[in-house]
C-alpha cells in the first residue's frame, strides 16, 4: 500500500479524491439524516405510521402480513439508526475529547497527562481514576478551592499540611513569644 502525501506542517494526511468525495457525501448524508431523525417532523412521520398501520389493522384482518409490515418496516429503520446513533455519538465524543484536551494543554499547572487519555487501555485509566479518586479525597480535606493542581502536587502538599498539623500549626510556630 502506498504512502499518501503528507500535508505541510502538522496537517493530517491527505486523501484520495475518490475517496474524499466518496467520503464527504457519505459523511453529509448521514449527518442530514441524524438531524432529520431527531427532529418533531421525524416523530410526527413515525407516529402517523404507526397509527396508520393501527387503523388498517381491522381492513387486513390483523393478519401475519399486516405484522410483517410493520415488523420489517421498524427492524430496517432500528438497524439503520444504530450505525446513524453510533456515528454522532462517535463525532461528539471526539469533540468533546478535542475540547478537553485544549483546555488541558491551555491552563497552566493542568497535568498534560491527561491530553489524549482516551487513546489508555482500561487498566491504564483505572490507575488514573484512582489516582484522581485519591486527589479528590485530599481536597475535600482542602478549605481553599484553588489550592491544588495536580496529584503529585496536592499529595505533595497534603503530606506538608499533615506534617504541620502534627508538628503544631506554621502560624504557632512562626508566632513571637
Amino acid at each position: 500500500m502506498a504512502k499518501r502525501p503528507r500535508r505541510p506542517g502538522n496537517a493530517l494526511p491527505a486523501t484520495r479524491p475518490e475517496e474524499a468525495g466518496a467520503s464527504r457525501f457519505l459523511e453529509r448524508f448521514s449527518m442530514r439524516a441524524t438531524e432529520w431523525a431527531g427532529s418533531s417532523l421525524a416523530f410526527g412521520v413515525a407516529l402517523s405510521i404507526i397509527l396508520v398501520w393501527i387503523v388498517t389493522g381491522p381492513l387486513f384482518g390483523f393478519s401475519d402480513t399486516w405484522q410483517l409490515v410493520i415488523n420489517t418496516g421498524t427492524t430496517v429503520v432500528t438497524f439503520l439508526m444504530v450505525f446513524l446513533i453510533q456515528r454522532a455519538q462517535n463525532k461528539e465524543s471526539k469533540v468533546v475529547q478535542l475540547k478537553l484536551s485544549e483546555v488541558v494543554a491551555a491552563l497552566q499547572g493542568a497535568s498534560n497527562r491527561l491530553i489524549d487519555v482516551e487513546g489508555l487501555s482500561e487498566q491504564e485509566l483505572e490507575v488514573l481514576h484512582r489516582h484522581y479518586q485519591a486527589l479528590a479525597k485530599l481536597a475535600a480535606e482542602e478549605t481553599d478551592l484553588r489550592s491544588s493542581h495536580s496529584i503529585e502536587e496536592a499529595e505533595s502538599r497534603h503530606a506538608e499540611k499533615s506534617k504541620q498539623g502534627a508538628d503544631g500549626s506554621a502560624r504557632e510556630r512562626l508566632r513571637p513569644s
